[in-house]
């Protein structure tokens, strides 16, 4: 069964604490937060003290995407916030494996980031430390963030590499592209705008998970 982590950044400011608590019950298995740098991705939405302040709502793992240059100085923050699983961009860490050993020291599930041009490198060298694959399926931060299906061919590529590993596929997931992002091997999507369009979120997430029941 695919896992649907609801991006929080598609929810109005004055709606997050509902949103949370519909969630609780919806079927989400994560929430998800994207935090920006404004020089990585031209992008500044949410900061970082919401994340410190909605965490007392839920119970839900929170599954935080960094989108900066030089990440490790905001890891130890993120674990003293109750983060549960972190994502760095690989254009964005000279030393990744370093990065990443950083995340699982603070207790937390280490995960790496693949914009959309970026080829999958060899990983090995990473696996003691890291539990996740995120690929990037709209450019980020892209006005119109088309979602690109040829990013799909590297997790048909690349996953039979990595026994044990999560891949997870986060830009533009809708209804309508889900089964063949699951079908390509994906375990986990983010999503935004289909989880919470219509207002409808928990009949949305079932929508969403009853399209990959079976491969």
């Amino acid at each position: 069964m695919i896992k649907i982590a609801p991006s929080i950044v598609s929810v109005p400011i004055f709606s997050i604490e509902t949103v949370i608590q519909e969630l609780n019950i919806a079927g989400a298995d994560m929430i998800h937060f994207d935090v920006e740098d404004g020089c990585f991705v031209p992008a500044m939405n949410l900061g970082v003290k919401i994340i410190k302040d909605l965490r007392h709502l839920t119970d839900l793992p929170f599954d935080v995407h960094l989108m900066m240059v030089h990440p490790e100085w905001i890891i130890p923050i993120m674990a003293d916030y109750g983060v549960n699983r972190l994502s760095v961009h690989y254009e964005a860490c000279p030393y990744p494996r370093r990065t990443l050993k950083i995340i699982d020291d603070y207790g937390m599930k280490a995960g790496i980031a693949f914009n959309p041009k970026t080829s999958i490198p060899d990983l090995r060298f990473c696996l003691p430390y890291l539990s996740f694959i995120v690929l990037l399926t709209t450019e980020p931060e892209e006005r119109f963030c088309n979602y690109l299906p040829s990013v799909l061919d590297k997790l048909q590529e690349n996953k039979s590499k990595y026994d044990g590993i999560e891949w997870v596929v986060d830009g533009g997931v809708s209804h309508e592209n889900i089964r063949n992002i699951y079908s390509a091997g994906a375990n986990t999507v983010v999503s935004g705008r289909a989880v919470f369009e219509n207002n409808a979120i928990s009949n949305n997430i079932k929508l969403m998970k009853e399209k990959c029941s079976d491969r």
